[in-house]
């Protein structure tokens, strides 16, 4: 109850108004959705210039959530689907999402998988004759104006499909959001090498598994927030306790999905607003019923 309360506080923290400078520039705000899609990933970003990026889709019986969670947050097209890797909990809801709306490019790693979620994903794309790009390590992604994007890690050869998970660092303004697919500790030492890593959030790589998130690697990031996304019930154990012990010792304030639904994160680049779906306690209440 301890860290519930931490949560909530920081949240009315954040809320609280501001009387505006006369002279200071007003940003447009950035919207990050976190959809709570059980054992998997979707992440919806809307862009300060509206333009809207998809990253993964959940298991294949998520797809109607995030078509659903599209369409109450009035999208009608999607300018770009990222696809981190080709999992069937990343990639499995993408074949909805893309029979359901206007998907106008495809990044992903370019491997391929042989599993029935990645054919019937690749079939939609050949289907509709969807633009479909590899990403390259190092690359920038130029969407909106107003926004940086930078490829961090991409696939090469001889990995598997988490080792060459996109990792993405998404800028508008002073704030850094970091998405860390199912990147392993790894990749994670090559980051640290090669790239400025700061990022107010993260996305936890691989729902907290033991194969992610070490202490080193959380030291360069310092996250002020973790999102974290995996089920209550799932069967892997996620998260683990080295994981969250770690976020911990960052005094980094998490956010799961299992336990505050889908997650929204809203900011003008300077500040941001974060707004869950549900309340921890109902949890609480519904697994000890």
């Amino acid at each position: 109850m301890k860290k519930l309360h931490v949560a909530l506080i920081f949240i009315l923290l954040f809320i609280t108004v501001v009387p505006p400078h006369t002279n200071a520039k007003v940003y447009p705000f950035m919207e990050v959705h976190y959809i709570d899609v059980g054992q998997g990933d979707s992440i919806l970003v809307e862009t300060p210039n509206d333009k809207t990026i998809l990253i993964d889709g959940g298991l294949p019986k998520a797809g109607d959530k995030v078509v659903s969670y599209l369409k109450k947050q009035d999208i009608e097209k999607i300018d770009l689907l990222i696809a981190t890797h080709p999992d069937y909990d990343h990639i499995g809801g993408l074949i909805n999402v893309m029979k359901s709306f206007e998907v106008r490019q495809i990044l992903d790693t370019g491997k391929i998988h042989l599993t029935r979620a990645f054919a019937k994903y690749a079939a939609e794309i050949r289907k509709q004759g969807i633009l479909k790009k590899t990403a390259k390590p190092n690359q920038r992604i130029h969407l909106d104006s107003d926004l940086k994007i930078k490829v961090l890690n991409a696939y090469e050869k001889n990995q598997s499909n988490n080792e060459s998970s996109i990792v993405l660092k998404m800028t508008y303004n002073e704030m850094d959001f970091l998405f860390m697919g199912d990147a392993t500790m790894e990749q994670e030492k090559k980051l640290i090498e090669k790239y400025d890593i700061q990022s107010e959030i993260i996305k936890v790589a691989h729902h907290g598994s033991d194969t992610s998130t070490s202490l080193e690697f959380l030291r360069e990031v310092n996250p002020q927030i973790a999102i974290l996304t995996f089920s209550v019930d799932n069967d892997y154990g996620h998260p683990v306790e080295r994981v969250v012990e770690n976020l911990d010792r960052m005094e980094t304030i998490v956010y799961s999905t299992a336990s505050f639904g889908d997650i929204m994160i809203r900011t003008n680049g300077k500040n941001f607003y974060i707004f869950p779906s549900r309340n921890p306690t109902d949890n609480l209440i519904r697994y000890s019923a």
